[in-house]
């Protein structure tokens, strides 16, 4: 089966909006693991206009499944996973002040960057992966980091399938089967919703792992947080 790791960002979003604690983050976090989900997933930002760095000093507590943190990795980012020590940690290549993340990363021009980052995880025991758009050279070049996965930009797949492109899957296909190859573990996340997750995990062999946020929470405001969860869980089996 592969794994749901849950993103929180939006209930933060939503708490910030007001200020206090409501809703409660960590209760939140609490409930979907016993709702089922495998994992939570975390993206703290340099402005902290959603998840704090707080709180993932708060969530690591908390979070018995899988805890999965992503971000940029600069230097505070770099020291709050040291601090933090999750099972995992998923480097994207945001900009400071992006939306939302937007591109994978050029693995070939970062190799030496990424390589340097990802050996400092490892050494402590953090499993790694690798944001990448679904391009051969960028999955190859990702295998030379070292890291153990890989985590497929899920955007442009995602956007076509909802105008019946069905094809859009094909260059994610083709990188599964190229990261198969190379051993490198296989992620994905952006955009993948209730609509076309089985068709995405159907075509993705070997797919480990799925991060689902902003589509997973706006669906729960119409069919409850506890039933969607387990409608992507049995999705994804």
């Amino acid at each position: 089966m592969t794994k749901l790791s849950v993103n929180i960002n939006k209930i933060a979003t939503l708490r910030n909006a007001r200020g206090g604690n409501v809703p409660d983050l960590l209760q939140v976090a609490k409930d979907i693991q016993q709702f089922g989900a495998h994992g939570i997933t975390i993206h703290p930002r340099p402005d902290e206009r959603h998840i704090r760095y707080q709180d993932a000093r708060d969530l690591r507590p908390i979070v018995y499944t899988e805890f999965n943190i992503e971000g940029n990795p600069q230097h505070n980012f770099i020291d709050l996973v040291l601090e933090c020590k999750p099972e995992q940690v998923t480097l994207v290549p945001d900009a400071i002040g992006a939306i939302t993340s937007s591109a994978g990363w050029d693995t070939l021009k970062n190799e030496a960057y990424l390589t340097e980052v990802i050996a400092e995880f490892k050494r402590n025991g953090i499993r790694t992966s690798i944001f990448v758009d679904p391009i051969m050279e960028m999955i190859e070049g990702a295998k030379k980091t070292g890291t153990d996965r890989i985590e497929l930009y899920t955007e442009a797949f995602a956007h076509q399938y909802s105008l019946g492109n069905h094809k859009a899957i094909e260059p994610y296909t083709q990188s599964a089967h190229l990261a198969n190859e190379l051993n490198l573990g296989i992620n994905a996340g952006h955009d993948l919703s209730l609509d076309n997750i089985k068709f995405f995990k159907d075509n993705i062999p070997g797919l480990l792992e799925v991060s689902i946020g902003h589509a997973l929470i706006s669906e729960a405001l119409y069919l409850s947080l506890d039933n969607v969860v387990n409608m992507y869980l049995q999705k994804l089996k």
